[in-house]
Formats: structure tokens, C-alpha cells, sequence
């Protein structure tokens, strides 16, 4: 505090220091305001792609292909990080979760990995990198109640009637009556239900069996209880559990849990005693009739399930939309077939004759002979094994679309078409990606095929895996469609 003048020449103080409060009061309410920044999480997330043939419960053969690797916050190759031996995707013991667009369709343990080499002359094997083998163990199923309902109703005795208002009474004055129990004075309400009573339980010994009573009352087993339950079966040369706990204490017990010969109690086979017989791999690349593909994720943490597809509204829905992307697949198929139709050779020259005098005819006429001059139209291109699937893939996003087909034929006349669009504020699904290849180019261009949606980053936000199979090779790739764009975000190495 210091002292001023005023006019009359006396001092008064001034409070300074009430200045240096404010300001300390002002800081504490800035702390106060402030929040600590957890560490964001480190995401561990595996993807592969698993493959089987016959049913899925009992594949007639199965393998895992990795594909990616969510680690240190960006996507790795998981065919070959940290292959030391073993890539980091597939060791021993890892939990992969089967899904259809997010929702767990079973559990695959891995049980070994083998690294395939093709062989130099080998073309459409397909057998060529890391692969996982293991036990696909499908969901149990939901525990069902055991409770049963009643053959007989129950039936309410002693119950006491009141005009006025409800009440209760410990007894009533003869079961089954319905009468209020009105004891007299001096005597009380009885308290046991009468001996010819059918329906009241009873307690009976057992006189079958010796009395035991006079051993277990001392809190000790007898030793030659033949009902006494054991953990496993004793030699008559092995001393009982009670004579080894009176002799060695706890120390008996220890020696028998560590017995190699001790039996475990296992659901069939133990995972770490699959061998390839047990498992059997699947190889090459059986027709699309008979391989079936999903996706498989492994987490190092349990997430919420998210699921990402889309079902329809209605089937009036379904068939606009089908209507509309077989119209730009038929569109894409045309455009292809003009760009890559065969040179026709040079016309012949004509004959040396003299051509016809022309005919004169008016305007309309003409018009009409060209008209029926005209070829009609060729019919529409046939779309066989048409898949069309919608997905939403991320929250409140806006609906995907993935179709699917083949034409009929061999060589240049078997195309692929393959049209992503995403539905843009207009209900109009606007194209991401528009795919056209034959069976004789796939080395320039590759099919691609929906594997399925799946969300590779742990970001509440699904990318669309496809398959991108060439003639002797084929790769994986993982494309972000957002705003009717997309962008390939990975893509992993080839295969054979």
C-alpha cells in the first residue's frame, strides 16, 4: 500500500495490492478452465482376407491372406512386417474376428504360417507369399432357459377376506378356507401347519447308506468315501489326498498339479497341437462358384461393434438403384467396346458397272427409307452374376453402392464391370469408380471384386477392400470413397 495527497493535505492509502489479487484470481480461473490431453491410443489392427471353400463351419480348406497392418498410425504390409521369421500378422495364437461389414460372424485362431514360393514355371497357381492356417470356431450359441412352465397352477390357501379394506394375517383359521384368523383372548394364532396336510415337504434319512455324520462332524473327510470327488484318478500304490496333506502339508497337493501325466480337460483338439493334416490348406484359386471370401480383423482392444451395412428401405428401392447402375455398367461396357473393338479391314472396290440412276423422292420419303434401311438397335448386354451391396460407411454418411458383373463368353467377349457411386443431397448416386476389363487383358487391367467393408484404422469409418486379380497375380487394395470420390489409400504386393 502507499499514500497519496489529497487536497486538504491529509494522506489517505491506496489498496495496490488489490490489483495483484485480481490478477491471481484471474490466473486460477484460466487453470480452472484448462483440461489435461489424455495420450491418444495406439491402434494395433490387423486385416487379412479369409478364404475357405465348402461349408463355412467345416471348410473343406481354408487360408488367411494378410493384407494390412494399422501400426504407429499408419497402414503397413502385413504380408512382411517384421517377418522375423514369421510376419507380425501371423504368429501363433493370434485371434482373428471373422466379419460381414462389421457384425462377427466367428473367431479364427491361428495354429501355424507357411511361406509359399512358386515355382519358376508356374502361371495361375496364385501360391506365392505368407499364409495363415487355423481353427475357424464359429459364435455359441445363446444360452436357452431351462425353466419349464408349470403343469399345475398354483393355487393361494389361507387367503383372508376383508370387505373394507386388504390386510394381512400370519395364519387363517383353517387352510383352505378363505376365513380371517380371529384368535380369542388369552391365545394365540397357531403356528404349524396341521400333520395330514398332502402337500407339505417332509425331510427323510437316508437309511440306505452308513451315517456319516460321525466323521464329517469333525470337518474331516473320511478318507474311503467312494462318492469323494478327486481332481484324478489314484494308483492303491499313491497315498490319499488326506493322508499326503497329514504327512507333507500343501507341498502333496503341489506335486500332484505338477504330474506331466495330469489329464486337462480340453473342447477336441488343443490349438497348439493342429497340425496341417487337422487344417487343411486351401491352394491355388478355385472358381468363384466355390471360393468364398470375408474379411478378418485383429485388435489388441475390444471396440463397440459398428455395423456397416445398409439394408433397404423397401424392394421399390432396390430396383432403382439396380435400374440405375446396370445403366452406367451398360454404359461403361459400350464405351469399352468402342475404344477396344478390332480395325475392320478396307472395303473392296466396287464393281465397274454403272450404279443406278438415282430416284427422285421427296423430303418425307426419304426420311422413311432411311428409317427401314436402318439396323435395329443391338439388344441390351446381358449382366450375369449380378452383386449389389450398400453400405453406410461412416456415421450419418452418405450410402454407397458396389455392383458387380460379368458378360457371357470366352477371352475379349468375357468382361468385368464393376461401378462404385455414392448417393449424393439429390438421391442420386453419382460414380466413384468405373471398372471394364476382359478375360484376355487382365495384366492391364485387373478385375476388381468387392471383398467386403471394413474399418482398417479403428476409425468408425470403413474403407471398401477389393480384389484386384490379374491373369497370373493378384493383389488387395483399400479405397476411402467420401464425397462421391475415391482414393486408394493401400495397396499390398503381389502374389505369385
Amino acid at each position: 500500500m502507499k499514500r497519496s495527497r489529497t487536497q486538504r493535505g491529509h494522506y489517505r492509502f491506496v489498496p495496490v495490492i488489490s490489483g495483484l489479487l485480481v490478477c491471481i484470481a484471474a490466473g486460477a480461473s484460466l487453470r480452472a478452465q484448462t483440461h489435461k490431453v489424455t495420450e491418444p491410443q495406439k491402434v494395433v489392427r490387423a486385416v487379412a482376407v479369409y478364404e475357405w471353400t465348402g461349408d463355412m463351419a467345416k471348410p473343406a480348406a481354408s487360408r488367411l491372406i494378410p493384407v494390412s497392418l494399422f501400426i504407429d498410425s499408419k497402414l503397413e504390409d502385413a504380408d512382411v512386417y517384421l517377418a522375423r521369421p514369421v510376419p507380425f500378422a501371423l504368429d501363433t495364437g493370434t485371434v482373428y474376428e471373422v466379419d460381414r461389414a462389421g457384425v462377427a460372424l466367428g473367431t479364427l485362431n491361428l495354429a501355424f504360417a507357411r511361406h509359399l514360393v512358386a515355382p519358376a514355371m508356374a502361371t495361375t497357381t496364385y501360391d506365392d507369399g505368407w499364409f495363415g492356417y487355423g481353427a475357424f470356431i464359429p459364435p455359441a450359441p445363446a444360452a436357452q432357459s431351462t425353466l419349464k412352465p408349470a403343469k399345475t397352477l398354483g393355487v393361494i390357501t389361507g387367503f383372508d377376506e376383508d370387505d373394507d379394506r386388504p390386510h394381512f394375517s400370519a395364519h387363517s383359521a383353517t387352510p383352505g378356507s378363505g376365513d380371517a384368523a380371529t384368535p380369542t383372548a388369552g391365545t394365540s394364532a397357531p403356528t404349524s401347519t396341521p400333520a395330514n396336510d398332502p402337500d407339505r415337504p417332509t425331510l427323510h434319512r437316508n437309511t440306505s447308506t452308513p451315517d456319516k455324520t460321525s466323521s464329517t462332524d469333525s470337518g474331516e473327510t473320511p478318507a474311503n468315501d467312494p462318492d469323494r470327488p478327486t481332481l484324478r484318478r489314484h494308483s492303491p500304490q499313491q497315498p490319499d489326498k488326506s493322508s499326503a496333506d497329514k504327512a507333507g502339508g500343501n507341498d502333496a497337493v503341489a506335486s500332484l498339479n505338477d504330474d506331466p501325466n495330469r489329464p486337462l480337460l480340453h473342447r477336441g483338439k488343443p490349438l497348439a497341437a493342429l497340425t496341417e493334416e487337422d487344417i487343411p490348406k486351401l491352394s491355388g484359386l478355385p472358381s468363384d462358384q466355390d471360393l468364398h471370401q470375408l474379411v478378418a480383423v485383429s485388435d489388441a482392444a475390444n471396440r463397440p461393434l459398428h455395423d456397416f451395412s445398409r439394408a433397404w428401405q423397401d424392394e421399390a428401392e432396390h430396383q432403382a438403384i439396380l435400374a440405375k447402375m446396370q445403366a452406367t455398367a451398360r454404359a461403361q461396357l459400350a464405351a469399352y467396346e468402342a475404344a477396344n473393338a478390332p480395325r475392320s479391314a478396307a472395303p473392296m472396290p466396287a464393281a465397274t458397272s454403272a450404279p443406278p440412276a438415282p430416284r427422285k423422292t421427296t423430303g418425307k420419303q426419304q426420311r422413311v427409307e432411311t428409317l427401314q434401311t436402318m439396323p435395329p438397335p443391338p439388344p441390351p448386354e446381358t449382366l450375369l452374376d449380378e452383386q449389389l451391396t450398400g453400405f453406410t460407411l461412416s456415421y450419418g454418411g452418405a450410402p454407397t453402392y458396389i455392383y458387380f458383373a460379368h458378360t457371357d463368353g470366352l477371352g475379349q467377349d468375357l468382361r468385368f464391370v464393376t461401378v462404385v457411386a455414392q448417393v449424393d443431397n439429390n438421391g442420386e448416386p453419382v460414380n466413384a469408380i468405373k471398372s471394364v476389363t476382359d478375360a484376355a487383358h487382365l495384366d492391364r487391367s485387373p478385375r476388381m471384386k468387392l471383398v467386403d467393408a471394413v474399418d482398417a484404422d479403428a476409425s468408425n469409418r470403413a474403407s471398401l477392400l477389393f480384389e484386384l486379380r490379374a491373369q497370373n497375380f493378384r493383389q488387395f487394395a483399400l479405397y476411402r470413397v467420401i464425397g462421391a470420390r475415391a482414393e486408394q489409400i493401400f495397396l499390398t504386393g503381389s502374389t505369385q
